[in-house]
């Protein structure tokens, strides 16, 4: 059975850094977290070790995120020689926002639904990068990683998320069925 992985990335540097949002493509990777669920386990990869991950991705039969569509995949497409962007893949945040009609926080979806919330902001990875906290920077990721797996599994298990108002006051139910890739037989 072809894996699923749940992945996240952090960059080096800032959307000030590379002259705005448009120039998304010229951020740099530092660490890329994912879980394996064939392998039943959490991984990171340091900019260093992508060439390790990519047959990772390549084969995969989903990855799973949170903002990898305009995020994470375009900033991790031009480390590798195929088209990330082309692999199956599952976007929570596009998939809540589609039904929702809003954009809503990891953060946010996490403390609803999970009970949990993110360790830090994506700035704090950009810090421990800098400092070279290569162990603050990799428990940060995974903790993202994690959140992300968890909130995949309680669709997968329930068929909705509670999504939170700006204020944090009141929930609404949202209903989500992801569309998931079917994995097709090869006689190869």
């Amino acid at each position: 059975m072809k894996d699923r992985l749940v992945i996240d990335l952090e960059t080096k540097n800032t959307f000030n850094d590379v002259g705005g949002k448009d120039k998304l493509r010229d951020l740099a990777v530092s660490l890329v977290g994912v879980y394996s669920y064939n392998q039943d386990k959490f991984i990171g990869f340091r900019e260093d070790r992508l060439s390790e991950l990519g047959p990772m991705l390549q084969n995969a039969g989903l990855i799973i995120g949170f903002n990898i569509k305009h995020f994470d995949l375009p900033v991790l497409n031009k480390y590798y020689n195929f088209n990330l962007e082309a692999l199956p893949q599952v976007d929570l945040l596009k998939e809540v926002e589609e039904v929702y009609g809003n954009r809503v926080g990891l953060d946010a979806l996490a403390k609803v639904n999970l009970g949990a919330e993110k360790s830090g902001h994506g700035l704090d990875a950009i810090r421990y990068y800098a400092n070279k906290d290569w162990e603050s920077l990799e428990k940060y990721c995974l903790q993202d990683v994690a959140l992300t797996k968890d909130l995949y599994e309680l669709i997968k298990k329930q068929g909705y998320l509670l999504v939170p108002d700006r204020l944090g006051e009141k929930t609404t139910k949202v209903e989500l069925a992801l569309r998931e890739p079917e994995e097709k037989n090869s006689l190869f």
